[in-house]
């Protein structure tokens, strides 16, 4: 397996830009760009759901990683939500419900697997690389 040096070359960081590329242009359109809180609400999650897993990287710790992972995923968790309220209430479509919500769950599932791999895992991050 090769090192991943960037975040950029984390697949759930990929995942998670592309659903952003789908949510965050929604919240130009009526109805949700007039109701305030849910266009401020998706963009706060599909954003940090995102930047949570380049933070995490970059702090060079497994522990805090995994930490941040934790958070990208509450806030995935979070969008799921918003789509629900944004479904119910005919602001999208139950296609665009169905798509963005498939996106959303698998990005779920990889940041899980993920977690899972790096907590089984013996290499604790660069800032503890030469720690006793």
């Amino acid at each position: 397996m090769a090192t991943i040096t960037k975040f950029e070359e984390l697949e759930v960081w990929q995942l998670a830009r592309e659903l952003s590329k789908q949510v965050y242009p929604l919240t130009f359109i009526e109805p949700i760009k007039s109701d305030y809180r849910i266009k401020d609400q998706m963009r706060g999650s599909c954003g940090s759901a995102m930047d949570n897993i380049a933070e995490g990287f970059e702090r060079g710790s497994q522990f805090e990683f995994v930490n941040s992972l934790s958070y990208s995923k509450g806030e995935v968790g979070e969008l799921k939500s918003q789509l629900y309220r944004c479904h119910d209430n005919n602001y999208i479509t139950t296609e665009l419900f169905d798509e963005l919500y498939k996106k959303a769950d698998i990005l779920t599932k990889k940041i899980t697997a993920f977690i899972s791999y790096l907590n089984a895992s013996k290499i604790k991050g660069q800032k503890f690389k030469n720690r006793g």
